[in-house]
């Protein structure tokens, strides 16, 4: 048996660095089967107790294994409505691959590449109008349809999961957007090189044919409140309206032109399209000297960005060393690969600024590790007069994201917590409002993608019970909204 799962085709550094086009290409055919091949089909799959939306992953890896790609997708569709995004961003390697028994002797099996070839396996093999027709293509009937609604507020990861699972059990779902487009983090937060927009939206469509229905510009706390969606005859409403709230460092020089959140830095370049400027009307003032500062995915996907934006040079600022790095190995050595500039064991004080009011430097002082703090990380710890200057005309904050506050700070009977979160019963997914219920990045503040899909998941059994069991006991008692 070979000990070594198979290396996702990239493009060259050489040629992706220059435009916006995927990078990972994806397993072969052969390269598939013969991965799939490996699977020991364990009796009790640790595999599956790794993954947030619960798919049998042995089942359909089985069906990779013998050609019968059709079943593989449908069998991945009865739990996970989202694979094709899943197999490029979700971090497996953390959750299902880390738990496989292989694991402990060899490489793991690689059931997110498996997961992105299933996916696309259905995207090319089928024409459009069939692959999006029936519901009952997943494989079993969807129930009668039910004339109770539910509102889903956000549509996002956690928002699609729990409208696509609430459709499938018969409920009539509307699905409420603040943008044009629907799609939250996955439309806006990442890069299209990672994730191409053409995925998100056939997944989105697949979510329609489900029966869901979709209402974009409407920004629920402003053009409705949550009175107002019950007024309009929906029984519950979930509440998925992620982490759109940046945070910045709190130092001097922050207010300078071309300091940028990591937020707005992404949603121009993907949902605006600065990056096909002038064709399309959204410049991205950026200079030739970027600093990133933060050390996730989102910070890889700004820094990575800022390259291909014509960047000369990217650094990448950090306060600890690359083992606590929290983004994912492979988007790591991506950005290295590319080009990105690692300053370990860095943390900014002041940015720096010209009379114009532009940013022309970054002053940093050097850190050193010591005893770990709550996170079990090593502490930062500043080295005294250790202070210089980075070089660079162009801050970007990537240091993370809070809940988004728009339909919490009209809406006082939804009990939140320090960072702004809706406190949920981590079971259930229930709110302080009877009949509301909330998950993802709004209760955790920023996660995974695959993590909002599981209380997308939770939410929808949840929705279901409380719907077809009025007299259920409730973890909290409804009082009158207050919006």
């Amino acid at each position: 048996m070979d000990k070594q799962h198979p290396k996702m085709p990239n493009r060259s550094p050489q040629e992706r660095i220059k435009d916006f086009d995927a990078v990972a290409l994806g397993l072969t055919l052969e390269q598939a089967v013969a991965e799939a091949k490996r699977c020991l089909q364990c009796k009790n799959p640790l595999c599956v107790k790794g993954c947030p939306v619960e798919i049998d992953i042995p089942e359909f890896i089985k069906y990779i294994a013998q050609g019968d790609f059709d079943a593989a997708i449908k069998k991945l569709k009865e739990k996970n409505n989202l694979p094709a995004v899943c197999g490029r961003v979700c971090p497996q390697e953390d959750q299902c691959e880390k738990a496989c028994i292989l694991a402990k002797k060899m490489d793991s099996i690689a059931i997110g590449a498996l997961e992105r070839f299933a996916a696309d396996w259905e995207l090319k093999s089928r024409n459009y109008a069939e692959l999006y027709a029936p519901a009952c293509r997943q494989g079993r009937e969807p129930r009668k349809t039910s004339n109770q609604k539910v509102a889903v507020v956000g549509s996002g990861p956690a928002g699609l999961t729990c409208a696509a699972d609430l459709a499938k059990m018969g409920y009539a779902v509307t699905l409420f957007e603040s943008l044009h487009l629907a799609g939250g983090v996955l439309t806006y937060g990442i890069p299209e090189f990672r994730l191409p927009k053409k995925i998100v939206q056939w997944e989105i469509e697949y979510v329609k044919k489900l029966g869901v229905a979709l209402k974009t510009n409407m920004l629920v706390g402003k053009t409705l409140t949550l009175d107002d969606l019950f007024q309009e005859g929906y029984k519950t409403i979930f509440i998925g309206t992620g982490a759109g709230l940046p945070q910045f460092m709190g130092i001097p020089g922050e207010n300078l032109n071309r300091v940028y959140s990591a937020n707005e830095f992404l949603t121009r370049v993907n949902l605006m399209k600065a990056y096909l400027f002038p064709w399309y009307n959204t410049p991205i003032n950026m200079g030739k000297k970027v600093a990133v500062v933060g050390a996730g995915n989102v910070a890889m996907d700004c820094a990575r960005v800022a390259l291909r934006l014509g960047a000369e040079k990217v650094y990448i600022v950090y306060r600890r060393t690359r083992a606590e790095m929290p983004a994912r190995v492979e988007e790591i050595a991506n950005g290295e690969e590319e080009g990105a500039i690692f300053r370990f064991l860095t943390l900014p004080k002041i940015v720096l600024g010209n009379s114009e009011g532009f940013v022309n430097g970054l002053e940093c002082i050097k850190m050193k590790l010591g005893a770990p703090d709550k996170s079990g990380r090593p502490r930062p710890v500043p080295i005294e007069n250790s202070e210089f200057v980075l070089d660079v005309d162009t801050v970007i904050v990537a240091i993370g994201q809070r809940p988004n506050p728009l339909l919490t700070q009209v809406t006082p009977d939804l009990k939140k917590g320090e960072i702004g979160n809706i406190i949920v019963d981590p079971q259930t997914c229930e709110t302080s409002v009877k009949g509301v219920f909330a998950g993802g990045d709004i209760t955790t503040g920023a996660d995974t993608v695959i993590s909002a899909m599981g209380a997308g998941k939770r939410a929808a059994r949840a929705i279901d019970k409380y719907l077809t069991n009025p007299k259920s006991e409730t973890i909290f008692k409804r009082p009158k909204l207050k919006c």
